[in-house]
This record gives structure tokens, sequence and C-alpha cells, in this order.
């Protein structure tokens, strides 16, 4: 990390002051998340009286365990009654951890007894199965891993836990986390709360099904192809994709790999999720700053308050079509709602700029990283055959299926060029920014479909109709992973049937609490979360 946004030192203070800003202005206007439909066109069916306490935010809930008006095991206890008794059905939390986690309730009520504070202390959650907890099965849905346990909890981990998060279980995943759907032969398919006939998403499927269940207020989950963002999306809550970097993904490593500090693949990320923007900052706050054994040793982070606190000071971008793929009719008209209730607010909306980088190039570009990373570590035998199929689209094949294949088999120098090629389009990003606050898009194409269990190659996605590769999936997604920027979603709507419908908001490189702090007044001004009837 370079510039402004890192300063010497390495205390934990300091790791973790960087989102003051973003933390205090949410807080500044309560945590309460409304309970109104945001834009949606089918009618929201509130859930029953008894489940609110359920769906109370991760800041409503360490405020009522602070100010001692609910214990850590009363929540713990309230979080393993809901899951039993629904989970049978949505199957998200996969490895539970209720002994533990009452032993770690335990002290936390000890330690608020004794006037302890800390930002998440007795707070239940869970997180993604890919991230190591010692004492419990790291697999990500592949069969050849079962049972295998880490000897060491991951950073991500170490740090919700010293911040007293009571860590109750882990949510599922796709095989090898390579989907934009949550089944495996381990744990078998997760389903979304909204309509157990639909995927919740992919690779933090579980995450987002556990959280719109009303399971738990917060979750860890990643990121590299919308692995955040489509759960989030599909089930209705918030996500945060970090900028890349900023919070170490020591020990979300593939199993029985060694958990060693790492600059990265330059393209991965871990972040929050939620069901409020609040707590999406709340959770970054605690996440972020470099690995104690990496840059950490010299260096802590701080990165730039939001750059607006009014919505009406907002300066925003909203793009709606891709050159490479449809998008849905409904996620469209959802965005053009938005679009005409933030011009109302007084925000500049402009929907085209010549400052925006090339959508084809940038999608392309980006599947040429992505390629090397998700197909490195097979047999010999795979690059052969992926050799193979690229012999048979062609030299000139630009398609996303046709750029992965060939980029399993690429050498540094087709490496470097792409390199070369992000870096030009970052130095686009960040002129356009100079401009715009925040770029909105979808974060998909569709909403959540039906879940397809096929072979990965004879999937299709079906877009109003119309048949479309598999890979276009990653078309909304890619764009700001393939630049290392920061993407928060919010739900701002449902289709005809209910489904929920979210925007994908970028923000500029490093200036991860502008997006979220965006989401917050969004939240604020025409409501955020609701619950599926369950």
């Amino acid at each position: 990390m370079n510039g402004s946004s890192v300063k010497p030192g390495v205390d934990t203070a300091g790791r973790r002051a960087f989102l003051v800003g973003v933390t205090a202005a949410c807080a500044a206007t309560g945590t309460a998340t409304a309970k109104r439909a945001f834009g949606q066109t089918a009618p929201a069916v509130p859930p029953p009286p008894e489940a609110g306490k359920s769906y109370r935010t991760a800041g409503e809930l360490v405020a009522d365990l602070a100010a001692r008006r609910v214990s850590a095991v009363e929540l713990l206890d309230q979080a393993i009654a809901r899951i039993e008794r629904l989970d049978k059905s949505i199957n998200a939390v996969v490895v539970r951890d209720f002994d533990r986690a009452r032993r770690a309730a335990i002290a936390a009520d000890q330690a608020l007894a004794r006037g302890e504070r800390k930002p998440l202390l007795g707070l239940p959650m869970t997180v993604k199965e890919a991230f190591n907890v010692a004492g419990l099965p790291t697999t990500w849905g592949i069969p050849a891993f079962k049972d295998w346990q880490p000897p060491e909890d991951a950073v991500v981990v170490e740090r919700l836990k010293a911040a007293g998060a009571v860590i109750i279980g882990k949510t599922n995943v796709p095989v090898g986390l390579a989907d934009w759907q949550s089944t495996n032969p381990i744990y078998g398919t997760t389903s979304n709360p909204y309509d157990l006939e639909r995927t919740p998403g992919g690779s933090s499927g579980g995450a987002a099904a556990a959280l719109a269940a009303g399971y738990v207020a917060l979750e860890a989950g990643s990121d590299i192809g919308g692995s955040l963002r489509t759960p989030a999306h599909y089930c209705g809550v918030f996500a945060h994709k970090p900028t890349y970097g900023i919070v170490p993904m020591r020990g979300h490593t593939v199993p029985r790999l060694p958990a060693l500090p790492s600059a990265g693949d330059g393209l991965a990320v871990v972040g929050p999720m939620a069901r409020s923007a609040h707590d999406i900052a709340l959770a970054l706050d605690v996440i972020a700053g470099p690995d104690e054994q990496r840059e950490g040793v010299g260096w802590r982070l701080v990165l730039p308050r939001p750059r607006h606190r009014v919505l009406g000071d907002f300066r925003v971008l909203l793009i709606d079509t891709h050159p490479l793929g449809a998008t849905a009719e409904a996620i469209r008209t959802a965005l053009a709602h938005l679009a005409d209730r933030l011009g109302k607010q007084g925000v500049a909306v402009a929907r085209q700029s010549l400052l925006l980088p090339d959508l084809a190039e940038a999608t392309r570009n980006y599947m040429r990283l992505l390629g090397p990373v998700m197909t490195q570590g097979r047999r010999p035998e795979y690059y052969d055959r992926m050799r193979s199929i690229a012999a048979t689209m062609g030299p000139d094949d630009q398609s996303l299926d046709g750029i992965f294949v060939r980029s399993a088999s690429v050498g540094w120098r087709e490496w470097a060029e792409a390199a070369g090629v992000r870096t030009r389009l970052q130095r686009q990003w960040a002129t356009l920014f100079k401009q715009w606050d925040v770029v909105l898009c979808p974060p998909m194409p569709t909403a959540a479909f039906k879940h397809d269990q096929a072979e990965m190659s004879a999937r299709r996605l079906d877009v109003d109709g119309q048949s479309q590769p598999y890979t276009n999936n990653v078309i909304w997604a890619g764009l700001a992973t393939g630049a290392g920027l920061p993407a928060t979603v919010a739900p701002i709507g449902r289709t005809e049937s209910g489904l929920p419908i979210g925007v994908q908001i970028i923000g500029p490189y490093l200036e991860d609490s502008t997006p979220i702090q965006f989401a917050q007044l969004l939240e604020q001004a025409f409501g955020g979360f609701v619950p599926p009837v369950l």
C-alpha cells in the first residue's frame, strides 16, 4: 500500500481506525433498519411479530448487550433455536459449534458484567465454511478434504473473536467456491429463504441465507467473481467487497495448504455481510488492516472518510446495460426507479460518461486474470484438456468462456500484459471518480435462479427468455474485482414474484467508506432489508 492510505506504526487501535468516519455517520442517524420495502413490485409480507427479535441489527444487539438488556447466552439460545427450527429446509449452517459457542457466550457475559466493552462482545455470528476455524472442518465443499481441521484460526476469525464475537458455526459453499450456487457433495444444497426452489447464490450463499433467515446478524464471506455480492443481491441483504488487499486473506486457504501471509492473487478478497449498512461498517472496522505477519509489521491502514454525509450531495453515475450480455428487465426497472427516487432527493444522476472504461475490455481482461487463479494447482492432464478445448475455439474467440479456457495455460508474458491493461483501467477509473462519487450498476444479470445441478458446461443463463452462457453471470461482478475497487451491495426492490433485487455501488480505490455510506443513506431514505416469510 502506498500514498496517504497508510501510515507508519503497528498499533491495533490505529489499524482499525480507518472507518471511524462512516461508523460515526451511521451511528449518528441510528441503527434501526427500516422494515418497509424499497421500490418493490410485489408487496412485502411482514414476518410474524415473534420473528422481529430475530431481525435486529448487530449494532442494536451489541448495544443491548452492553446495556445488559439481554445476555450473550440468551442471544445464543435464540440463534440455536431458530437454526434448529428452520435450517432443515434452508441448509445454511452446515458446520455447528454450539458447545464451544456456549462457553464463549458465558465468558462474554462475565466480561460484560465486569464492565468490559468490545465492538462485538457477546454477538453470535457465523462465518463462511472457507475460513479456517481451529477445531472445525474446512473443506471448501471438496470431498477429498472432508473432516480436515486446520490448526489455527484465519486472521479474519481471530479478529472477530478478539472483538468479542461468538462464532456458532460455518455456512455452506459450492465445490471449490466456484459457482453462483451453494451445493456440494459433503453438505448438500442451500436454498434461498425467499424461494426454496432457488439458489441463495454463491459462493457465500450459506452466509446470505443465514442472514436472511434471521439466524445471525453478521457474517464473513469472500469474493473473486461476485461471491459476496451475488448472494447479497439474491437474498436481499448487504455485503461489501473491500478494496483489494485491505483485509488479510491468511487462513482463507485451500484446505491442507499452510496458511501463510501473502500478497494474494490480485483479485480475491474477504469481507462482511449483514442486514444493514451500519453493520457492514461495524464489521469492516474490526477485520480490516494489514496482516500483522506481513505489511502490519510496518504499516497501518487509514482510509479516507466518506466523501459526503448527505444523500443529495452525491454525484452518481448509473449504468444498467453491458455490451457482453443482457440484463433482466426487472433489474433495470428497479435501477430506473432508484434513479428517479435519487433525483427527487437532489442527487445528480447521470446515465453515461465518456470517462467510463470500456466495459467489454474491462470484463474480458478480468477473465484473463481470473483464469490462471481459478485453474492453478491442477494435474497436468487438466491443462492438456484445456489446451485441446482452446484449439477448437480458435484464437479470435473473445467469448468469456474462450478467454477463460485459454487463460488456463497462459505464460508470464500474457499474464503481465493483462496486468498492464488492469493498471491502465485502474487509472481510467481513478479519473472517472474525480467527477463521480459512486457508480451504480446491477450486481448480477438476473434475480435468483432455480437450483441447477447440471454439469457446469451444460448450464445456461435465462435472461427474460434469452439463453445466454452461464459464464455471463460474471459480467457485472468483474468490473470492480478486475480493478481492485470497493463495491457494496444493498437491497433496492423485488421482482413481481417477490425475489430480492440489489444494487452494486462501486466506489473509488481505497475509499470503502464512500459506497458503504451511500448504502446507509439509501437504507435511511428508502428502506432496506425486508424479511422473507418462513
